[in-house]
């Protein structure tokens, strides 16, 4: 028998970032589930088309983005779970314009699936936001992707998330 211990594939670390904004938890519920406002979800300056937007459990959100110095690009949301105002679980995928799945446009090994759970919880009438990502069904490269990427992921989330608190100080 063999000393030599089997080498353990990477497991998903979640990705998570929450945020307190100066709203109410049903504005920001719907900033997150009204289509019409949903403009603050992407980079900065970047423009959302609605294509498909059934919201329900096992419905599906499916988008075009264009970044302002950029191609666009396509996104899907496969929704699970819908708790309104606390909790919103879907898959959220790169897409094609079609709706089928497509890999990350800058990383080939990004992962093709990743679960996003987003929760809302009542501070003092303020909200605490928290979105959590983890992979779905995803190989062990695109497992170290994700973990590597996780500065990044807080980069771009920092970004939007200032875009939603800027699009809930005018909200009604």
């Amino acid at each position: 028998m063999s000393n030599v211990e089997t080498p353990v594939a990477e497991a998903a670390r979640p990705f998570v970032v929450s945020r307190v904004f100066d709203a109410p938890r049903r504005l920001v519920w719907k900033a997150w589930t009204d289509p019409e406002h949903m403009q603050w979800c992407g980079p900065k300056g970047a423009t959302i088309r609605r294509v498909k937007f059934d919201f329900r459990p096992g419905g599906l959100f499916h988008y075009g983005m264009r970044p302002p110095a950029g191609n666009e690009m396509w996104g899907k949301w496969a929704i699970r779970e819908i708790a309104e105002p606390e909790r919103l679980v879907f898959v959220n995928s790169f897409s094609d314009e079609a709706g089928g799945l497509a890999r990350h446009p800058m990383s080939a090994t990004w992962p093709l699936e990743t679960l996003s759970t987003i929760t809302f919880a009542e501070r003092d009438g303020k909200t605490l936001l928290t979105v959590q990502w983890l992979p779905v069904n995803a190989t062990e490269s695109e497992i170290a992707t994700f973990n590597a990427g996780h500065e990044s992921m807080k980069g771009g989330w920092t970004g939007m998330l200032d875009q939603l608190a800027d699009c809930l100080a005018t909200a009604k």
